[in-house]
């Protein structure tokens, strides 16, 4: 299934819709460090419900220890500043969304390892300024999902 990537996480109850997200779609969930929070964080846990033993997490200590365990992995980074449409791609199964943190998206140096086609940005009216992170995961992973046919629903 495909492979959603939280790159410093820092609001709670987001990374728990999140783990929910991905306990009901098959999709893996990756945390790259540092969080902004504890994993045992009570806001995260009562946002998950009882979705966390459902969810695949892995956690990583940085950007590069998430790319030296996938190197060969088709990254999509979500951005307000890329100029890709998610409705341009056709995503295939393994595929990886990496998101920033909610305060500050994508840092400068993250977003120039990626080509600007795949630096995507999800549709908005042209005054928005961003989505709420776990709406922005859903609907790309939805999105994803749908174009492979709702595959293991």
């Amino acid at each position: 299934m495909f492979n959603l990537i939280l790159f410093q996480p820092e609001i709670p109850p987001n990374t728990g819709n999140i783990i929910r997200l991905c306990a009901n779609t098959g999709t893996q969930l990756h945390l790259i460090k540092p969080l902004g929070f504890q994993l045992d964080d009570k806001q995260l846990k009562r946002a998950g419900l009882d979705y966390h033993e459902f969810a695949s997490l892995s956690l990583y200590d940085n950007w590069q220890a998430y790319l030296s365990t996938h190197p060969r992995q088709r990254i999509f980074a979500l951005t307000t500043k890329g100029s890709g449409h998610m409705h341009d791609h056709q995503f295939l199964k393994d595929d990886a969304f990496l998101m920033g943190p909610e305060t500050r998206g994508l840092p400068p140096d993250i977003l120039e390892q990626f080509s600007p086609t795949m630096r995507i940005r999800l549709p908005m009216l042209p005054s928005s300024r961003s989505l709420n992170l776990a709406n922005a995961a859903a609907v790309i992973v939805y999105e994803a999902w749908r174009q492979n046919g709702f595959r293991g629903a």
